[in-house]
């Protein structure tokens, strides 16, 4: 690691088009995926356009590329030339403006705003964003087109979701499982150490959260291997020579989606919603964990596996049955107990994100209250067992919509549950997310609604500092900081009437008035 530079595509692919012009060059994986049609630059603080323009390349595949290059490979062994390859699903090419569109009766076509346009109006930028989500997460999408200077971009339409047959074919190659034989020498991957004794059990992410770009590359509907599938692998990963019987992951983008999908598949074929759990839980979602209990046991009775862990994120709120009212089978507190008894290492990680209902909200997350009613759950689980094993709450501060006020409520309410927070990040704008087309437009690309975002340096830090009202040089920056806004009520529930964070043994007779009022 380390040996790689920043816009990577784009400057190897620059490199070897300079040094081999009449060769097709195709691109594909994360970085040329999410940036394929005009995006936010957070390095740059600008729009870019689509990484073909930037790269030079000749076609792009975007998205898991298992479907469109198997195909892409199938047609080169027949001889058909690599220009002939923009009729292909999933590709991404540049052609001159002069040139028609390749014609396919079963697609219909959609034009943004040319990248030109979105360089002179934000909100034009934001408009794109919405169209390309909607069609990324539909059953059946459609063709998209931008000016790109004198040219043009087409974006070919996805393959659909992959069958368990398809996924299985990808996942049941013969890999190495081992890094590129040029880190030989270079000491320990960190990435692949994490990863060596892992297994993926799934594809897809239903959440839609408005700061990952998972289902923007992976897509809304998941794909998920067969039970052999994944019980071949971990005769595989048992069989490694310096296996040591602990599989550091069954999981995924999201662990608990596994097998999941609409009862009724011709409702989700008109869906063109971002997310099948916000602002509620589908009723046509299938939200059984069933099938990953069953795969768990059949892991752990495994001769070779000491212990699996769960190591990927678990969407609490799919086991909060406050929330998530699909739980026929009354198998959500058996995966709950199951995964804590057998499945983590001392302590389960998950993601509320925030407290506050409206940065929830902007988030695409669900009230904290449902994170209250999973800590109570998880809370009688450890006790039952008589186990201490911390539950570790993420959260993310700057994130668009969130202001001062918030943080320090989030400060507030996560010190009176017990918590001195150490898992948090700051946002970070990144290509294909509403958070980012927000951050940068200043508004929602759905309804237009204008959000404020903090975004210098010291507006991020001081937002940030309000995790750590725990540590003592916080407190007088604190107390400063509230009083500004008069909130006196904040200003004690974070410090304490010394304002060093020492516990107070009467409440306040103000402090009771304003909790009677909002009573």
């Amino acid at each position: 690691s380390g040996f790689r530079p920043d816009n990577a595509t784009v400057v190897y692919t620059n490199i070897l088009k300079s040094l081999f012009p009449d060769i097709p060059v195709l691109i594909g994986g994360i970085e040329a995926s999410l940036r394929r049609v005009t995006h936010y630059d957070y390095w740059e603080d600008k729009l870019r356009p689509t990484i073909l323009e930037e790269s030079n390349a000749d076609l792009l595949v975007y998205g898991m590329g298992d479907q469109p290059l198997r195909e892409i490979l199938r047609l080169l062994k027949k001889g058909v030339p690599f220009s002939n390859l923009n009729t292909i699903k999933q590709v991404a090419f540049l052609q001159d403006k002069s040139i028609e569109v390749p014609k396919n009766k079963n697609w219909v076509t959609l034009e943004l705003n040319s990248h030109e346009n979105c360089l002179e109006d934000k909100i034009k930028y934001a408009s794109n964003f919405k169209i390309i989500e909607v069609e990324s997460n539909k059953w059946q999408a459609n063709r998209l087109i931008q000016a790109v200077k004198n040219k043009r971009l087409v974006i070919n339409p996805p393959y659909k979701t992959m069958t368990e047959g398809e996924i299985d074919r990808s996942f049941d190659l013969n890999y190495t499982r081992l890094p590129h034989p040029r880190y030989n020498k270079r000491g320990n991957i960190p990435a692949y150490e994490m990863i060596k004794f892992s297994i993926n059990m799934h594809r897809g992410c239903f959440g839609g959260c408005s700061f990952c770009t998972i289902s923007a590359h992976q897509g809304k509907f998941i794909a998920s291997r067969s039970e052999k599938s994944i019980l071949d692998e971990v005769d595989k990963v048992t069989s490694l020579a310096d296996f040591k019987g602990y599989i550091s992951d069954l999981g995924g983008p999201s662990a608990n989606m596994y097998k999941m999908k609409g009862k009724d598949e011709s409702i989700c074929e008109k869906c063109s919603s971002p997310s099948c759990i916000h602002p509620v839980v589908c009723s046509n979602l299938d939200t059984s964990h069933k099938p990953m209990t069953e795969i768990y046991k059949k892991v752990d009775a495994h001769e070779k596996v000491k212990k699996a862990f769960v190591g990927s994120g678990i969407r609490y709120d799919l086991l909060v049955d406050d929330f998530n009212k699909n739980n026929e089978d009354n198998n959500h507190d058996e995966y709950l107990e199951q995964v804590i008894t057998r499945h983590i290492s001392g302590r389960l990680k998950v993601a509320p994100e925030h407290t506050s209902d409206n940065t929830l909200r902007v988030m695409r997350k669900p009230s904290f209250k449902h994170f209250h009613k999973f800590k109570e759950k998880y809370d009688a689980i450890s006790k039952k067992h008589n186990l201490n094993q911390p539950l570790i709450p993420y959260f993310i501060s700057s994130h668009p919509g969130c202001e001062d006020e918030d943080m320090a409520n989030l400060a507030a309410e996560t010190k009176e549950m017990g918590f001195k927070l150490e898992q948090v990040q700051d946002f970070t704008p990144t290509p294909m997310t509403v958070a980012t087309v927000i951050y940068y437009a200043g508004v929602h690309p759905y309804t237009l609604k204008p959000y404020k975002t903090v975004k210098t340096k010291e507006e991020k830090k001081d937002q940030n500092r309000y995790f750590f009202w725990y540590k003592r040089e916080n407190h007088k920056w604190i107390k400063g900081r509230l009083s500004k806004i008069n909130n006196k009520e904040l200003t004690y529930r974070l410090l304490g009437d010394s304002g060093q964070n020492q516990k107070s043994h009467k409440t306040p007779k103000w402090l009771e008035a304003q909790r009677k009022r909002r009573r």
